[in-house]
C-alpha cells in the first residue's frame, strides 16, 4: 500500500484552533497569558488531545480486567461457564467470516460491533446446548442421536432466543468494567501532568481521540476533571470505514483526517459558545452559533502512542506531535503491536493485511515526531519545548 502521502498536510498551520474553557478559566486569564507569551517569544496553547488506550493507561491489562467482568455479567444473565478467551477468539472468528463474505464491511467493522456479534454468537451456543439437551431428555435419547434436521431447528431457536437487551447489557457491564480499570491503571504521573498542563496553560481545551469506546469523561476520579470532551472514531462511522477499507486496498491512501477535522470543528464550537459567554458577561451582542469555518492560529498538540494514528494522522491536520513509548514494565503494548516476529495481545483482532499496512503507515510517519518521550512526568515540558519552536 502507497502510504507516502497519506500525512501530507492538508492545511496551513494557522488552521490551529483555539478555544476557552468557560468554566475553569476566565477571560482575564487567557488574554494575561497570551500577553505573556506574544512578549516572550512562545506559541500559545489553544488545544492538546490525546489518544487514550497505551498512551494514558495500559490497554493490555484494562482489556484483561475487563473481560472478568464480562464472565460476571454473562453469569449474572443465565450463560455462565462463557470465558474471556472465548469472546475474544470469537470476535476473530466472526470477523474472519465476513471477511470472507464482504471483505469492505469487515475492514470497516467497529471494536464495538465485533464484540457485541461475539457476545450474541456466544450466548447462542449456550442456548443451543440447552435446547438440544432438553429436546434429548424429552425423547429420552443421547444429544449425539438427534437428527440433522432437529439440529438445525434448534440452532433457528438458539438465533431467535437472543435477547438484544439482554446484549446489550453485558456489553455495557464490559464497558463499564473497562473504564473503571483504566482509572485503576493509569500510568504514573498522567493526573500531576495533566494538573501541570491547566496551570501552565490557562484556557486550554483538553480532548480525546479514540478508536474505541473509551471515554475520560467517565472516568469520575481520575481523568474527567482535566477533559472537555472526546471524539470517538465510533462516532464518526462513514470516515472510520472508508479508512480501514482504504487501507486494505492498494491503490487507496488510508488518510485519518476525517476524525481530526471533526475535533476541531468540535473545538470551533465549544470557543464560540465560550465566546458568547464571555459577550454575556461584558453585556455585548452575542452572536448566533453557527457551523465553524476556520480556526485561529494557537497550538495544537497531539498525544499518543501509535506512529500512523497518533503522529501521521494529526499532523495532516496541523497537529504538533508527541509519541508516548514507555519501558515494557509499565506494560504499554504499542512498541510490540507491529512486531509480526511476535504474537499480538491476545485481545487484538487485527488482521495480517492491516498489521501490514500499518506497519508501513508507522515509517512513513516517523518523520512527523515532534517529540518522544519515556514518561508522561515529562509531557508539560515536552509541550513547552513545542512552544518555544525547540522541537
Amino acid at each position: 500500500m502507497a502510504s507516502t502521502n497519506a500525512f501530507t498536510p492538508h492545511r496551513l498551520p494557522s488552521t490551529r484552533l483555539r478555544v476557552s474553557n468557560p468554566v475553569l478559566f476566565s477571560s482575564t486569564q487567557e488574554d494575561e497569558a497570551a500577553i505573556k507569551n506574544a512578549s516572550s517569544g512562545v506559541q500559545q496553547l489553544g488545544l492538546i488531545t490525546f489518544d487514550l488506550d497505551d498512551t494514558l493507561y495500559p490497554i493490555d491489562k484494562v482489556v484483561e480486567a475487563a473481560n472478568e467482568g464480562f464472565v460476571e455479567s454473562m453469569e449474572q444473565y443465565g450463560f455462565p461457564g462463557v470465558s474471556a478467551f472465548d469472546i475474544v477468539e470469537t470476535g476473530k472468528i466472526v470477523r474472519e467470516e465476513i471477511a470472507e463474505e464482504d471483505p469492505e464491511y469487515a475492514a470497516g467493522l467497529t471494536h464495538t460491533e465485533i464484540r457485541e456479534l461475539a457476545i450474541r454468537r456466544e450466548m447462542e451456543k449456550v442456548i443451543l446446548k440447552r435446547k438440544l439437551q432438553e429436546t434429548a431428555d424429552d425423547w429420552a435419547t443421547p444429544v449425539d442421536s438427534l437428527t440433522a434436521v432437529v439440529k438445525k431447528h434448534a440452532e433457528t431457536w438458539a438465533k431467535n432466543a437472543v435477547s438484544e437487551s439482554i446484549v446489550d447489557a453485558v456489553l455495557r457491564s464490559w464497558e463499564m468494567a473497562r473504564h473503571h480499570a483504566a482509572e485503576r491503571y493509569i500510568f504514573p504521573h498522567v493526573l500531576d501532568s495533566l494538573k501541570t498542563i491547566k496551570a501552565e496553560h490557562p484556557g486550554v481545551i483538553i480532548g480525546a481521540v479514540t478508536d474505541g469506546r473509551a471515554n475520560p469523561l467517565l472516568m469520575t476520579f481520575t481523568l474527567a476533571p482535566y477533559f472537555d470532551f472526546c471524539m470517538s472514531w465510533e462516532d464518526h462511522q462513514g470516515g472510520r470505514k472508508k479508512f480501514f477499507q482504504n487501507l486494505g486496498d492498494v491503490h487507496e491512501e488510508a488518510e485519518l483526517t476525517w476524525i481530526y477535522d471533526a475535533a476541531r470543528h468540535q473545538y470551533a464550537t465549544l470557543k464560540q459558545a465560550n465566546d458568547a459567554i464571555n459577550s454575556a458577561k461584558n453585556n455585548e451582542e452575542i452572536k448566533p452559533l453557527v457551523w465553524p469555518d476556520h480556526y485561529d492560529d494557537l497550538a495544537w498538540v497531539h498525544v499518543g502512542d501509535d506512529k500512523a494514528f497518533d503522529v501521521g494522522g494529526s499532523h495532516a491536520c496541523g497537529a504538533k506531535t508527541i509519541l508516548v513509548e514507555l519501558p515494557k514494565a509499565l506494560g504499554q503494548t504499542a512498541p510490540f503491536r507491529f512486531d509480526t516476529s511476535i504474537a499480538q495481545p491476545s485481545w487484538a483482532t487485527t488482521t495480517k493485511k492491516e498489521l501490514e499496512a500499518r506497519i508501513q503507515m508507522n515509517t512513513a510517519a516517523e518523520e512527523y515526531i515532534n517529540v518522544q518521550i519515556n514518561t508522561m512526568e515529562r509531557l508539560p515540558i515536552a509541550i513547552n519545548e513545542i512552544l518555544r519552536g525547540d522541537a
